[in-house]
């Protein structure tokens, strides 16, 4: 077994608060703010027809996109390599996950640091 260099004192507390949750939420709050600010005005008006967020459970960035329509989800596969670009801003190892209407497939996910940067 690992066994931590740091005093116990300095490790995370083994569970988490109410303060700990308030600011983790404002924290992937702020996150998409700031992604959707750096996104163009084709992304942003993409992104507007459909329900999205950021997550960081359990342990990465996630982007969480929900389609309505399968036009929309249509259009959004198509910007991925935008959205990847983007994204890639903010962390390397985040994923996004890209959700079908519910009656039109199922969600898939994609992980950014599985990406090669070759053009």
């Amino acid at each position: 077994m690992y066994k931590y260099s740091l005093p116990p004192d300095d490790m995370p507390p083994v569970q988490s608060t109410e303060l700990d949750a308030l600011l983790l939420r404002q924290l992937e709050e702020a996150t998409g703010r700031r992604f959707y600010q750096s996104c163009g005005p084709i992304t942003r008006a993409l992104l507007s027809s459909c329900h999205w967020y950021f997550t960081t459970k359990p342990s990465s960035l996630t982007l969480i996109i929900v389609c309505y329509d399968i036009e929309s989800y249509w259009q959004l596969t198509n910007a991925i390599p935008h959205i990847v670009g983007k994204l890639k801003q903010f962390s390397d190892n985040a994923k996004i996950r890209l959700c079908p209407p519910s009656d039109k497939g199922i969600p898939w996910e994609l992980r950014l640091n599985e990406i090669s940067d070759d053009p």
